[in-house]
């Protein structure tokens, strides 16, 4: 797979080349690739990693590219990654196809360190960007929502959320959320932890998720 190295400042020549597309979502994405809206809070300058397609049966909105991503501009190109692909049951050429999988992290850009991991995504991009993109999707299916920001974000103002304060009840219980949403935690090997407390995420909630999967034209 090809790693493009990038240096502050410098915004990876990937985003350009994945996003086959034309008409307005092209022009959409371009504008996407040259947005400095919060240049200034970003420690190695703006580098949007988002897929996108107008052919995307599945969206997949997580938190901002982690340092690794920002480098290669590849989303999902970490350990993270890999273990999401795997949850999915889908490989590397389909996950990055973007005909088949859109992805829109709540954060485009690697938000910088904090003390105990990544800052969290800055708000610009999903108040900016995302009605326009996901409008620019009619043909998805199925939308994964992974970890607590892209959570609280879209199903803010929803009984759901009310009624599921926290990241596990919200997973353990999506068949009562709202249609067309999958709920997943991070992927991240931080959250191994977690996935050793909750056995019922790999015996039930993956199998469920790679059912709804399968079902899709991929």
């Amino acid at each position: 797979m090809l790693n493009y190295e990038t240096k502050p400042n410098q915004r990876s020549p990937l985003n350009r080349t994945t996003n086959i597309e034309i008409g307005p979502l092209k022009e959409l994405l371009d504008e996407i690739h040259n947005c400095t809206l919060c240049s200034r809070e970003l420690p190695l300058g703006p580098n949007p990693v988002i897929q996108a397609n107008s052919s995307a049966e599945l969206l997949i909105i997580g938190q901002a590219p982690g340092i690794k991503v920002h480098t290669s501009g590849i989303p999902w190109n970490d350990a993270s990654g890999k273990r999401l692909r795997s949850w999915l049951n889908i490989d590397d050429a389909s996950f990055y196809n973007p005909k088949n999988v859109a992805i829109l992290p709540m954060g485009f850009c690697y938000p910088g360190k904090g003390k105990s991991g990544d800052l969290p995504p800055r708000p610009e991009c999903a108040m900016t960007w995302h009605n326009q993109l996901i409008s620019a999707l009619p043909n998805i299916k199925l939308t994964l929502l992974i970890g607590q920001y892209s959570q609280k974000y879209y199903l803010s103002g929803t009984k759901f959320l009310e009624d599921h304060r926290t990241l596990t009840e919200r997973v353990r219980n999506q068949e009562e959320c709202p249609a067309s949403f999958f709920l997943l935690p991070h992927p991240s090997p931080r959250n191994q932890i977690w996935i050793k407390r909750n056995p019922w995420f790999e015996t039930k909630t993956l199998p469920m998720l790679q059912q709804i999967i399968a079902t899709l034209s991929f």
